[in-house]
């Protein structure tokens, strides 16, 4: 691949529900081993721009290519090609185990001992699950669920892991190892992360490029660092006086 085309390539992407225009003419790049964050208020497209990422919700024109190739327009073959979402409100399967719900997340896998390898990250990376592992998931705590839900994800070995609302109910001490881990990942193995976040703050401070999305589009872009300082952001996001 070629060092100038980004990992993931979004152009002009547009994507109704009905006659409602969800998404418009959205222009989005990230090169790979980046963390980039999308905020913006309820409502204004992000998780379906996730969902449209994964496949899960079709698009109505433009393009969606990862390392340079469209990407799948099935989500079980997005999967395969290395992208993975991590959804909000988790979706976990509660009466199966932790284990189990691990070894879904490996359903495109066929290696046994590759599975068993990559489980053992999982392990190392969340030690409760390790501890969990023969309880069934609906009984773990919303952060022990929100691990889970990540480590699921990672059993695909993803190259894009897509994270929808990582922090939503969990208290701010569970926030914080969240959002650490997804940090961690980043740095120890340059996983490529598009995470949406309503924490505006936490997401920025940890992104090298940030997008706001306002009823569809895309209104704001740069570096997650120059957003926090962006008066703009500050007023309508981040909860400060522009001045």
């Amino acid at each position: 691949m070629a060092e100038n085309v980004p990992f993931l390539d979004i152009v002009d992407l547009n994507v109704h529900y009905g006659g409602i225009h969800a998404l418009r003419n959205i222009n989005l790049q990230i090169a790979k081993g980046e963390i980039a964050s999308v905020i913006g208020a309820n409502g204004a497209g992000k998780s379906t721009l996730l969902k449209t990422i994964g496949s899960v919700k079709a698009f109505t024109s433009g393009s969606i290519k990862i390392n340079g190739a469209e990407i799948p327009r099935q989500s079980y073959q997005v999967v395969k090609a290395g992208v993975t979402l991590v959804p909000e409100g988790r979706r976990i399967f509660g009466p199966l185990s932790v284990k189990e719900n691990l070894l879904l997340g490996a359903y495109s896998k066929s290696d046994t001992e590759q599975i068993d390898r990559t489980m053992e990250e999982v392990f190392t990376l969340f030690p409760v699950l390790r501890d969990r592992a023969k309880q069934p998931g609906g009984t773990l705590s919303g952060g022990e669920q929100q691990m889970l839900a990540i480590g699921r994800a990672l059993m695909s070995e993803p190259q894009l892991l897509l994270l929808d609302e990582p922090s939503l109910g969990l208290a701010p001490l569970i926030i914080d190892l969240v959002l650490d881990t997804i940090v961690k990942l980043n740095e120890e193995t340059g996983l490529t992360i598009l995470l949406v976040e309503q924490n505006a703050s936490l997401a920025l401070e940890i992104s090298d490029h940030s997008f706001v999305l306002e009823t569809g589009e895309i209104k704001i872009r740069g570096r997650g660092i120059d957003l926090l300082d962006d008066p703009r952001v500050k007023e309508s996001y981040l909860g400060l006086s522009a001045a």
